[in-house]
């Protein structure tokens, strides 16, 4: 009887440790790939032990002026180990219609953005780019799941690769409430 109930004791506990193995490693961003608004390879790997901010960018959206907020926030806080990462969307009211070229020439002419800046990807639908995939699903995030709505949606992700903060297109770069958790991040 003691061997029996040893036996199922084991079973059971093999059984739930894949289970258990799975659900402890979740997907980090650094498993990512993708590329630059110069065509150039990205591997996300690179930015292990940095803090992110990614946010879904348009050059003719009402938000658009909250580029100037994503580079004082990477001006002020690059040094200490936050990257900015602006990923080009047309999804939303198709106010991202330019080509990389000439998104990178409006960003750096009208805004001076120094941050790295991805390809033009689809932030939503089947066709949705495998970063936006990543920040919006449950089982790999898990933090702030859900659809993005509009443009400048901002994705805080800590120096191991998880969300930790997910912003609304209306909130502020510099507001109080990015920067506090920016810091906190940094920590």
């Amino acid at each position: 009887m003691r061997i029996i109930a040893l036996f199922a004791a084991c079973a059971l506990a093999l059984s739930a440790a894949p289970a258990q193995a799975q659900e402890e490693k979740k997907m980090s961003i650094h498993e990512l790939k993708m590329k630059s608004i110069d065509g150039k390879d990205v591997d996300f790997s690179q930015y292990k032990g940095k803090v992110l901010l990614v946010v879904n960018v348009a050059s003719a959206c009402g938000y658009t002026p909250h580029y100037k907020g994503m580079q004082e926030l990477y001006e002020k806080y690059g040094k200490d180990g936050l990257v900015v990462i602006g990923v080009p969307a047309n999804d939303f009211g198709k106010q991202e219609p330019g080509t990389d070229d000439e998104i990178k020439q409006f960003c750096e002419s009208k805004y001076k953005v120094t941050f790295p800046m991805m390809a033009k990807v689809a932030a939503k639908g089947a066709g949705i780019a495998p970063i936006f995939q990543h920040l919006t699903t449950a089982e790999t995030n898990g933090a702030k799941p859900g659809d993005i709505r509009w443009n400048f949606e901002k994705f805080l992700i800590g120096k191991d690769g998880q969300l930790i903060a997910r912003w609304a297109s209306g909130t502020d770069p510099m507001s109080n409430d990015v920067q506090d958790a920016v810091k906190k991040a940094l920590k």
